[in-house]
């Protein structure tokens, strides 16, 4: 009985939403490259940490914007896909770091800093874009996540960029990496659990009703 007074969980289904997706989008494709490519260049695990979470994004939003529109089932498998893959992105990070442990190298601070600080405004403008969104259905919330991560890791890229520079030191880089990877499977581990909720959702729905 009670749960007929609940109030629908935005679904992502509006124009603006869409709008703000596709925007996302492009500002994280774009700055997956740049980052990429500045943390090969700077020898920095953490920048390419955070690129690949710039990649996971992108294919993240395009994710959510496909399946706007379809049944809760499908948003919520998206969801269960996106979380699934979050997680592989966490445990792919902790697994380099602690390659880079074995055969550390120091990073340039100084790219790493500067791409840092890039990467973080691409983040703070796609975040602001998002929040008002952020308490939808599994899938929006998957979004709002990936935006939350982006910017918080990196602040902490480039607060390791100034730690590296002031140690000589390739440490700060790799703790950044591990807390990153962290922060990864604890976002999964929530998309996964509000997604799965949603799956099971319709079948109690279905068990009440009969």
């Amino acid at each position: 009985m009670s749960g007929c007074c609940e109030t629908p969980r935005f679904d992502g289904a509006s124009v603006a939403y869409r709008r703000v997706l596709w925007a996302v989008i492009l500002i994280n494709a774009g700055m997956f490259l740049v980052e990429m490519a500045g943390g090969v260049l700077a020898g920095s695990l953490a920048l390419q940490a955070d690129a690949l979470d710039f990649a996971g994004d992108t294919a993240t939003y395009a994710l959510s914007l496909w399946v706007i529109g379809r049944p809760d089932a499908w948003r919520a498998r998206a969801a269960l896909l996106k979380g699934v893959t979050l997680g592989g992105m966490g445990l792919w990070v902790l697994g380099a770091t602690a390659y880079r442990v074995l055969v550390l190298g120091t990073p340039d601070p100084f790219v790493m800093g500067a791409i840092g600080v890039l990467a973080l405004g691409a983040n703070v403008v796609s975040a602001l874009l998002l929040m008002r969104f952020r308490n939808g259905d599994a899938n929006v919330r998957s979004v709002w996540l990936c935006s939350r991560n982006d910017a918080i890791g990196n602040l902490a890229v480039v607060g390791a960029a100034a730690l590296v520079a002031l140690t000589a030191s390739g440490w700060p880089d790799l703790l950044v990496a591990g807390i990153m990877a962290l922060l990864f499977l604890n976002s999964a581990a929530q998309i996964i659990r509000q997604a799965l909720g949603e799956l099971r959702a319709p079948a109690s729905a279905t068990t009440s009703a009969g």
